[in-house]
């Protein structure tokens, strides 16, 4: 599904320089939503011909996905056309977005709906941050990371990419924000020790991996203390999750800031 949040024009192939090594690898796994696409797969390698910085740095960042680089090239159509190279670049750009919006954290508010529609107040009227400690996972450019730092007493963002941890700590400094501290960690392998957080949330994090996620995220929360998933408003109407109703998780609807259903999810954890 489409996200509608960049301009491809916008955006250099270049910007590919910027992407995370767990990024390149998700992109070019195979069977995955990209490299299960003849198109796609056709346009990558047109692309990546046509800029071979972006090849050179696609196998030195990411080696294990050399193979896949190399078929990619060696099976790509010869393209001589400026007008065909950019056609194909704008192909993969529009893949992955996400990973092409996180290039430019800057563009993310104005741009991104589940931040350009979130009202922080929802956060607020789900859980009481007040004194806490909190764990912001895959915190993105910061929406729930700096809401929560007007509650609690301490915030951690955990996030894997560097441009968005970067753009975090320059608001941080600008700001002169006291009581919040960016690290790297995925949600998979977050690194603090066993029941360090009051509560701990994320947006847009769970689900590629469910068990292991939330057993991480499970593994850091003190006990008695909460999980919360708080993903923000779409301009699409969200689907309930009935897999965190089957684990437990609380579930609060409420219609968004551009009409459509919103689920929330919050669960407190005993141990």
């Amino acid at each position: 599904m489409a996200l509608n949040w960049i301009n491809p024009e916008d955006y250099s192939f270049d910007s590919f320089l910027l992407l995370e090594r767990f990024q390149i690898a998700l992109m070019m796994e195979p069977g995955s939503w990209c490299n299960n696409n003849a198109d796609w797969k056709r346009s990558m390698g047109i692309a990546l011909n046509a800029d071979p910085a972006v090849k050179w740095y696609f196998t030195h960042r990411c080696p294990e996905c050399t193979p896949v680089v190399m078929e990619l090239t060696a099976t790509a159509p010869t393209v001589s056309s400026a007008a065909q190279i950019r056609s194909a670049e704008v192909c993969v750009l529009l893949s992955v977005e996400d990973f092409v919006m996180y290039t430019t954290p800057e563009a993310m508010s104005g741009k991104c709906d589940f931040i350009r529609g979130w009202n922080k107040e929802r956060l607020f009227q789900v859980i009481d941050l007040t004194g806490k400690t909190v764990l912001d996972v895959g915190a993105g450019s910061g929406r729930l990371t700096f809401a929560a730092a007007e509650k609690a007493a301490w915030v951690y963002a955990s996030e894997p990419v560097a441009t968005l941890r970067e753009f975090m700590r320059n608001k941080i400094k600008k700001e002169g924000i006291r009581n919040v501290r960016v690290l790297d960690g995925l949600v998979t392998a977050l690194p603090f020790p066993d029941n360090s957080f009051d509560v701990v949330m994320s947006g847009h994090v769970v689900g590629d991996d469910y068990e292991n996620e939330i057993a991480e995220l499970t593994r850091v929360c003190t006990p008695s203390g909460w999980l919360l998933d708080c993903p923000g408003d779409s301009e699409q109407d969200m689907k309930p999750s009935p897999e965190n109703v089957a684990h437990g998780w609380e579930e609060v609807h409420y219609v968004g800031s551009f009409g459509k259903d919103v689920f929330v999810y919050r669960k407190q954890i005993y141990k």
